[in-house]
């Protein structure tokens, strides 16, 4: 195990632009050794991942961002080094997949009524492979010209506090945690920094994480330094990576950039009692 380490990535399994095959191939680029790709309640591009992985001498970690929420908030949780054959994590990611399209149908009648001609099948065609979600619909109506910008849908049509907005599918962040440990992984916190209070962090800590993600882009210095604080009064792993999604999102520079070290992923498989 070499190189640099970044264990939060997309592709287009959710709401990436790249095919794993891809993603392994610009992570060589960049001088990655270890790569997770972590898509939104999605795991199937891990086997193709794995794959092609060894001709460019990388590490596939599984890995899967699975979506929970706390009161009204959206909480993140990162799972890792799992079983992706285990039965009841497929299931529950199956059944994710069809709340996310039934979800995804009630947005684009709302934006219908609205006066705005979306069509499904463009937001569809966008999810691709993937479990299809709101950055689909927002890129569907960029391209279709019903918005100025991708931000634009979200602050103006389809994020929380707009006319279309429609609730997901709601499991808890203890739910999250107990469908990653049966399956044998471990669960992380993913960028904290955006959205989660002092309050939130310690109910989640309680709740049976393993760890938080610390390298993140969204995360300065000093955030940095607080969630490592944290994980060592706590006895919890750390993690990171770049949140790399590529596309439109143009985040190119992160991959490479926001890393972290072989010793990070040593100390997850030595939690789970892995050689």
């Amino acid at each position: 195990m070499s190189g640099k380490v970044d264990l939060h990535t997309h592709t287009y399994y959710s709401d990436g632009a790249l095919s794993p095959r891809e993603l392994v191939m610009r992570a060589h680029e960049v001088g990655i050794g270890v790569l997770s790709i972590t898509d939104h309640d999605n795991i199937d591009g891990i086997g193709e991942a794995m794959g092609v992985a060894g001709d460019f001498g990388i590490e596939i970690i599984p890995g899967v961002e699975l979506s929970s929420t706390l009161g009204t908030k959206d909480i993140h949780i990162l799972g890792y080094m799992f079983d992706p054959d285990n039965r009841q994590l497929r299931d529950t990611l199956s059944f994710l997949k069809k709340e996310r399209f039934i979800r995804a149908e009630r947005i684009v009648r709302k934006l219908n009524n609205l006066d705005l001609p979306l069509d499904f099948d463009s937001v569809l065609e966008h999810a691709g492979l993937g479990a299809v979600g709101r950055p689909h619909i927002a890129a569907a109506m960029l391209d279709e010209g019903l918005t100025e910008n991708y931000a634009e849908a979200f602050e103006s049509y389809i994020g929380e506090s707009g006319p279309a907005f429609e609730p997901k599918y709601k499991i808890s962040p203890e739910d999250a945690v107990e469908i990653i440990a049966n399956a044998g992984g471990i669960s992380i916190l993913a960028h904290p920094g955006w959205y989660v209070s002092e309050n939130d962090l310690s109910y989640l800590i309680h709740a049976g994480i393993d760890g938080v993600e610390v390298v993140h882009p969204a995360h300065d210095e000093h955030r940095r330094r607080y969630y490592r604080g944290i994980a060592s009064e706590y006895f919890l792993l750390e993690s990171g990576g770049s949140d790399f999604h590529g596309g439109k999102r143009n985040d190119y520079p992160n991959f490479g950039t926001f890393t972290i070290t072989v010793d990070t992923v040593q100390a997850m498989k030595r939690r789970l009692f892995i050689q």
